[in-house]
């Protein structure tokens, strides 16, 4: 029945597209170029980040990611590159996606303490759907007789960011645009629509502010909205503290879903670890206790390290 219950989700998604479309974690608020490509060479040194995450655990079906990103400044930082690598498991559907990520970085200030990036993404995604084991109302329901294997969807994207030593603030769409006639599907005929899209673009606006409350103690409040056509705004509001330059402990609320805590720590100047876990608010709530997800960051140049470390965001 549980499985049911996420196909049947999986399902209505796939037929309406009115779900939310793009992969989101809740640890981005350290790893930004997972939701905008102008984040890319933001910092002095090349960075690298893994990260798992199994949502609504002990729901059978229910979604499971995989996501890796590396990414880091050229021509003396007004350039920065990057590359995204996502892995998703939902029910019966599998998506595989790849992005490289360019941003342009211009000076504020002749100190290079204040900076805009623009930034673009170029990938694609590759979707299976396979309902050979999908439980259905109807036996020989038509809708899910064939099977979608490796469709393929080109996919571009655009974000703009702004970052001090102290504050960040970026807007950014994941996916601008993406070819994605193939996916659209109309029940009555049983065919692809060629005048509607499966995708519709999704918004993000964030921000974010570090306080200094002590010798030991900083604050990072910040903010993270998301827009997409056919769902409500959503809206996280986190709170992260830092402890001795090493140790960040943090809560985020987002609404009408989730209560998150979040947990990192900064190992070396170049290895830090994280884990956060979602405590569900919703209906979910009642089958599944609850999210996970663990990320290892490791970042690359050891001298320029020392001297930018920790970071914040």
């Amino acid at each position: 029945m549980k499985k049911l219950i996420i196909i049947l989700l999986a399902s209505t998604c796939y037929l309406t597209a009115s779900a939310q479309q793009e992969v989101l974690v809740s640890q981005y608020m350290f790893n930004g170029l997972f939701i905008n490509p102008a984040y890319a060479g933001s910092h002095e040194y090349w960075e690298a980040t893994a990260l798992h995450r199994s949502q609504w655990v002990n729901l059978e079906g229910a979604p499971v990611t995989q996501m890796l990103e590396i990414d880091g400044p050229i021509e003396n930082r007004k350039l920065g590159l990057g590359a995204v690598i996502v892995h998703d498991d939902i029910g019966d559907t599998e998506q595989f996606e790849f992005s490289a990520n360019g941003s342009y970085h211009l000076d504020l200030d002749s100190e290079r303490k204040n900076r805009l990036a623009f930034g673009i993404r170029a990938g694609f995604t590759s979707y299976s759907f396979k309902f050979d084991d999908t439980k259905v109302f109807e036996d020989g329901d038509q809708v899910f007789q064939d099977q979608i294997s490796n469709e393929f969807v080109p996919k571009f994207g655009a974000g703009v960011y702004f970052y001090s030593d102290k504050m960040y603030a970026g807007i950014s769409i994941p996916t601008v645009f993406a070819g994605d006639g193939n996916l659209s599907f109309d029940v009555d005929s049983l065919s692809p629509r060629a005048d509607d899209r499966y995708f519709e673009q999704h918004y993000f606006i964030n921000g974010g502010y570090v306080i200094d409350a002590g010798e030991n103690l900083k604050i990072k409040p910040n903010v993270l909205i998301k827009y997409h056509p056919s769902a409500p705004i959503q809206v996280d509001i986190n709170a992260n503290f830092l402890l001795y330059e090493r140790l960040w402990l943090g809560a985020s609320y987002r609404t009408a879903s989730d209560l998150i805590g979040i947990v990192e720590f900064n190992v070396t100047p170049q290895i830090r670890v994280g884990y956060s876990y979602d405590f569900t608010l919703n209906d979910i709530a009642d089958y599944s206790n609850g999210s996970h997800e663990v990320m290892l960051g490791y970042n690359f140049g050891k001298e320029v390290i020392k001297m930018r470390s920790p970071r914040y965001f």
